[in-house]
């Protein structure tokens, strides 16, 4: 503990106090400030809020490359260390949500999608319109940049299912629909693959880190 600033009156006699072997070091003051900073930024990083960064165009036009995020990891609950116990949970993955999850193919890896079916739905695609127990899903922030129709035989990006989603399992689709590498290839996101909810745009730069420009329309924006 820093010793503390007493006030004293003024032209009070200058007294001296003596520092005696118990008294810390500086040195040793600022080590533990800098570890209790460290073990704060872990729990929140681990438990609170994480940033990243948007490195593809699959959520074009929502997010950007060079689009940095906030995401919530507590919103749809932590598991504490070494245990199963669900923690500082507040709802449940919604239909919309735009989501950041281990990728299941290699869970090194961080991926960021938007939820379409949630456990129990159909999903059906059908040239580039995609159906959630057979009613029509229009999402506003869907684009197609290419127009021409895949057949299924080819791969399933314009017309796959019907598939149902899984218990605990989420289907999974870029807004930058024709360009977006998503549950239509890989299927499902398990929900303790969930990293938690992307919700605000801190950051916004375009172009290499050396010569770039600020998008500074997208920074604080709220991301829906």
């Amino acid at each position: 503990m820093a010793e503390k600033n007493e006030l004293k009156p003024e032209h009070a006699p200058e007294q001296q106090t003596a520092v005696h072997g118990g008294g810390k070091s500086l040195f040793r003051e600022y080590a533990e400030s800098i570890v209790i900073a460290v073990i704060l930024a872990l729990f929140i990083r681990a438990y609170i809020v994480q940033a990243f960064k948007i490195p593809s165009g699959s959520m074009e036009d929502t997010l950007l490359v060079g689009d940095h995020l906030l995401v919530s990891k507590f919103i749809y609950g932590t598991k504490l260390p070494f245990s199963d116990t669900v923690v500082l949970k507040l709802r449940d993955p919604r239909r919309g949500d735009v989501v950041v999850f281990e990728y299941p193919e290699d869970p090194r890896k961080d991926f960021i999608k938007r939820i379409i079916g949630l456990p129990g739905d159909v999903v059906e695609g059908k040239n580039k319109k995609v159906y959630v127990n057979g009613v029509l899903y229009e999402n506003p922030h869907a684009v197609h940049k290419e127009t021409e129709i895949i057949p299924p035989e080819q791969n399933p990006r314009d017309t796959f299912g019907p598939i149902t989603v899984p218990e605990n399992s989420y289907f999974v689709m870029g807004d930058n629909r024709d360009r977006s590498y998503d549950s239509r290839f890989w299927k499902f996101v398990r929900r303790d693959q969930l990293k938690g909810l992307a919700f605000i745009k801190y950051w916004s730069i375009e172009g290499a880190w050396y010569k770039f420009d600020i998008r500074w329309r997208n920074i604080g924006r709220l991301i829906d």
